[in-house]
């Protein structure tokens, strides 16, 4: 199966997977349990939780699919694209970081 972009060009569906699944992951995998945390029913939570990786899956789509352009990552250099992975792995650690200091002042 091919996947395509809205101008039909063939796209790399792999950053897509990757995005979308890791979403799928963590917001199964911690969101109800740190909600549970703010005391929020766990169908709720889950339910939110589904909802959040959904969410984050249609982005992944629209960003990797849908609206990529092939040549442009043929363009871009790989230490500007290294340079982005690892300020994204920064934020994402400050995330959790935040996520975390949140759930543990609400159960003190």
């Amino acid at each position: 199966m091919s996947v395509r972009n809205r101008e039909g060009e063939p796209v790399d569906p792999v950053p897509f997977v990757i995005v979308a699944g890791s979403a799928w992951l963590l917001c199964l995998s911690f969101g109800p349990l740190y909600l549970d945390a703010f005391a929020i029913p766990w169908p709720r939570g889950l339910a939110v939780s589904v909802a959040v990786a959904l969410a984050a899956t249609l982005w992944a789509y629209r960003r990797f699919v849908w609206t990529v352009d092939p040549a442009v990552r043929r363009e871009v250099p790989a230490d500007v694209r290294f340079r982005k992975l690892c300020y994204g792995a920064v934020v994402f650690g400050v995330v959790f970081i935040l996520l975390s200091v949140v759930a543990f002042l609400s159960a003190a």
